[in-house]
């Protein structure tokens, strides 16, 4: 496994070059990790609070620690401290306790709004009710310590291409209806979190700020 020759390779395909690659380096060894390091990599993506609380001692200073998984909002806590950006945001609650969590260290925590954009059932997210309801709440006003930096969204797995690029395109109306509102200063809305190993040519295309890449770089999940 070639992982500075994966990473070359997809930076190549790249549509947009002000794309930002976050590494998926859940279930991957630290050594895999700090050879992405050495590749250039700075942006790298978990999925569990307990891989990521045990990856960010070991590795240097300046890596940015994405949290891309379903986020649980006991677990908040343990990585309020250090979490560059939480994506998957889908629900008020857990909105409330990053923000509860900033407070108590005194830090802003960047966080991307998910959105439930495929038709899949699984899938996390907001629907638009729900957010239109969190977003006239006047709790919501009181947000001291989270910065909402934009939106998140994972497509339907599926091979129907023109589906995905609808459920991304979706998603992308979603942000700049969003950003023509009034909005508290603390939603300024900069990112669209769209696009995996499968798809990220048509998120980039449907206009992806940030792409999160795991199996083309790393390989299958060990």
């Amino acid at each position: 496994m070639d992982i500075k020759a994966n990473l070359e390779a997809v930076k190549k395909t790249f549509k947009s070059e002000d794309c930002l690659l976050v590494a998926v380096s859940k279930t991957k060894p630290l050594e895999d990790l700090k050879t992405a390091y050495e590749a250039g990599i700075r942006d790298f993506g978990e999925n569990k609070v307990q891989e990521l609380q045990v990856k960010q001692p070991e590795m240097p200073e300046d890596v940015n620690w994405h949290m891309i998984g379903h986020l649980q909002s006991n677990k908040v806590k343990f990585i309020a401290p250090f979490v560059y950006l939480i994506h998957g945001v889908d629900s008020f609650k857990l909105l409330r306790e990053i923000n509860k969590q900033g407070k108590k260290i005194d830090r802003r925590i960047n966080v991307l709004l998910q959105m439930h954009i495929a038709e899949e059932e699984t899938k996390f997210g907001f629907d638009k009710l729900e957010l239109d309801e969190m977003l006239s709440n006047p709790d919501f006003l009181s947000l001291s310590h989270v910065k909402i930096q934009g939106l998140m969204g994972m497509a339907t797995f599926t091979e129907n291409k023109d589906q995905v690029r609808k459920e991304f395109r979706s998603l992308k109306t979603l942000f700049e209806e969003l950003k023509s509102r009034t909005l508290p200063d603390f939603v300024q809305l900069e990112d669209i979190s769209m696009g995996m190993s499968g798809d990220y040519l048509i998120a980039q295309e449907e206009g992806s700020t940030m792409v999160r890449i795991g199996s083309a770089i790393f390989g299958g999940r060990s």
